[in-house]
């Protein structure tokens, strides 16, 4: 079989690559792109939206092609499928039709039912929106969506006050708006989960589990610079990555704390927000992550919910007594939302505030999120 140009590199990146296991799909494919600069924009969005394809419809591959199929041959199949004639082929278990596992359907009929499990489903086949954040600090949403208005097709968003929505993909980071740090990429509904953190000027705020320090970059403006936001991670990779990106942002008030770093037993009981951003099975996020579909089982998602207890047993020792502590996941599944919400304040005698925010996936919308405010009472 004669492979084109892109095909030769889908299939070299596949052989080295395992959907079950190692670094994210996204990742792996930057890192590949990276080190083959010679591949141009047109054949790089083709070989990623084929990798992205073909990892989304991963369960009805591995049903279409016998065991031992090669890569190149798999390529094939998948590049020849009907998708609508195996979507009404009743032969096929409904779950692989859907492009997902039958625990996962399962666990998502029981929590939304047959309609609404089919359509998050379906979703989940999609390409994720094209969301970015501006940041306030350094340009109004206005001002940069006039400076972007002739040249791409960008809106504003309806849902987030500093949300802009592309309509397609665009080579965003090699804007010099990008490097100006006049935006951010982040999904409106993980920027209305940011929003839950109401800091203000003079208030101490602990990101805990802070990645790369995405939220912090949303709640940092309405601090306008006064008091001081920690980023804790066990990552130090993930650390050097927040730092970068607070810099480039214009946010000075802020520190970098690992497990180990001698300040951070001092902080405890003096936050008046910690936001505890909590490792999750991603269920709301697998159109960006598709290879996690592959992932989730019911041991991954025991041993989740007691990683998601002992972090936030242990993020609350830093807020002070009638401080704001909120407890968020990019999950869709009940076990790791409304039942911990409800764990929590049972176990640890907190006092919700408000109504949880609640985000399920939609079709060129949002991600989906669970995010809970609780207040720490006076013990």
């Amino acid at each position: 079989m004669r492979l084109t140009f892109c095909d030769h590199h889908i299939s070299t990146f596949l052989a080295r690559y395992n959907v079950q296991g190692g670094k994210p799909l996204d990742l792996a494919l930057s890192e590949y792109l990276r080190q083959h600069k010679s591949i141009g924009a047109h054949d790089r969005r083709q070989i990623g939206e084929t990798l992205f394809g073909m990892t989304r419809w991963k369960s009805l591959l591995d049903y279409l092609c016998p065991e031992g199929t090669s890569i190149p041959k798999r390529l094939e199949i998948f590049q020849q499928i009907n998708w609508q004639k195996l979507a009404d082929d009743a032969s096929i278990p409904e779950a692989l039709r859907l492009g997902t596992t039958s625990f996962l359907f399962e666990k998502l009929l029981l929590a939304y039912g047959l309609e609404k499990a089919r359509e998050l489903c379906r979703i989940a086949l999609t390409p994720a929106p094209i969301a970015v954040r501006a940041n306030t600090l350094k340009i109004s949403r206005s001002d940069l969506l006039e400076k972007w208005k002739e040249k791409f097709q960008v809106a504003a968003s309806k849902n987030t006050p500093c949300g802009l929505l592309f309509s397609k993909r665009e080579a965003l980071f090699a804007l010099p708006e990008f490097r100006e740090g006049f935006f951010e990429m982040q999904d409106e509904g993980s920027q209305l989960v940011a929003a839950l953190v109401a800091a203000e000027s003079g208030h101490h705020v602990l990101d805990y589990c802070s990645g790369s320090g995405g939220k912090s970059l949303a709640f940092a403006p309405s601090m306008q610079g006064k008091g001081q936001i920690y980023l804790h991670d066990i990552r130090p990779e993930a650390l050097i990555q927040a730092k970068q990106r607070l810099k480039r942002a214009g946010i000075q008030n802020a520190q970098f704390l690992s497990p180990d770093h001698k300040k951070l037993p001092q902080l405890k009981g003096k936050m008046d927000w910690v936001l505890a951003d909590v490792p999750c099975s991603g269920t709301g996020t697998l159109r960006r992550n598709p290879e996690m579909k592959w992932k989730i089982d019911q041991p991954l998602l025991e041993r989740l919910r007691e990683e998601q207890r002992q972090i936030f047993a242990h993020a609350l020792t830093y807020v002070r007594p009638e401080g704001r502590i909120v407890y968020a996941t990019c999950s869709i599944l009940p076990e790791e939302n409304q039942d911990q919400a409800e764990f929590f304040r049972f176990h640890h005698g907190l006092i919700p505030e408000g109504e949880p925010l609640s985000i399920l996936p939609s079709e060129g919308g949002m991600d989906g999120f669970f995010a809970v405010v609780f207040k720490k009472m006076n013990s």
